[in-house]
């Protein structure tokens, strides 16, 4: 009966938690963040305001509500990797997979690109992200978490989305930056063509 009871009330407060999100994401994109108070997202998803507080600490975090969620992923593609497969070639797929289908013009994504305290919110949240999946990568290498093999490849993993995200080839782009990363710059067109300043191609 416990067991029962507990999940029952994860259950109600995830749809909570869910009820606020979509109350915020709705309210945010139709009147911009700057324009929504708290307490009429708690009143949209029919919750008092100290139970909005409860899931969020923050009105920003109700933007980022997969906070914990996508820390989580990132950690997991490295711990629960293949057997046989690097964690450079997880990372990747890990990104291809998650990463890259979010687009620039998607609500969302405009809302914090247009937020100061939005963007200024998710640099610190990609902050944590990073010490994470450096302390994830540290454990799998054997090599201590402030490596700059290990913060590096953290760092390179949470930007790249960036970069692979403005082609029209999320997906492609992506692979070609972990590519970059594995084999380097002397392997790419344009390395050959520095080597060779009078050919194209």
């Amino acid at each position: 009966m416990a067991e029962t009871t507990t999940g029952r009330r994860e259950r109600k407060k995830a749809l909570t938690r869910q009820a606020l999100a979509d109350a915020a994401a709705r309210l945010f994109t139709e009147r911009g963040f700057d324009n929504v108070g708290v307490r009429e997202v708690a009143e949209a998803a029919d919750v008092s305001l100290s139970t909005l507080f409860k899931h969020f600490p923050s009105k920003e975090a109700l933007v980022f509500d997969l906070d914990t969620d996508v820390e989580g992923a990132l950690v997991t593609a490295v711990r629960e990797r293949a057997p046989g497969q690097s964690v450079l070639h997880a990372l990747r797929d890990h990104m291809v997979r998650t990463r890259t289908a979010v687009r620039t013009d998607d609500p969302m994504f405009v809302l914090v690109e247009s937020t100061p305290a939005l963007r200024d919110y998710a640099r610190h949240m990609w902050s944590r992200h990073e010490k994470a999946l450096a302390a994830a990568l540290a454990e799998a290498t054997g090599l201590a978490p402030d490596a700059p093999a290990v913060t590096g490849l953290a760092r390179f993993t949470l930007e790249a989305p960036g970069i692979a995200r403005a082609s029209e080839d999320p997906a492609r782009s992506m692979r070609d930056l972990f590519a970059l990363l594995e084999h380097g710059w002397g392997t790419t067109p344009l390395a050959r063509q520095e080597s060779h300043p009078g050919q194209r191609g």
